[in-house]
């Protein structure tokens, strides 16, 4: 068992959680010095992703308004063209 884990980790678990600890304080440390809090970068993260969902979903809605907009004129200038083609 002591095997699989120190192969997933990369070293072994103890050393794992002293790097882990030590970059926790260096990162914790250059935080606290740009004055940032957890909540700050957790309001970064979520306002980040809100804003990628919201440009996803209004280049969407814009395709799709697109789509429609051009389809209203080519559907039925299609389908007359056929009517009128289908007489000769």
């Amino acid at each position: 068992m002591s095997g699989g884990v120190t192969r997933f980790l990369g070293d072994s678990p103890f050393r794992v959680l002293i790097k882990l600890i030590v970059v926790s304080l260096l990162v914790g440390m250059v935080l606290a010095f740009l004055d940032w809090s957890p909540w700050d970068v957790f309001y970064w993260f979520a306002d980040t992703f809100r804003a990628i969902w919201d440009f996803t979903f209004s280049t969407f809605d814009r395709f799709t308004s697109y789509l429609l907009l051009g389809a209203a004129i080519v559907v039925p200038v299609f389908l007359l063209l056929r009517l009128l083609n289908y007489r000769r």
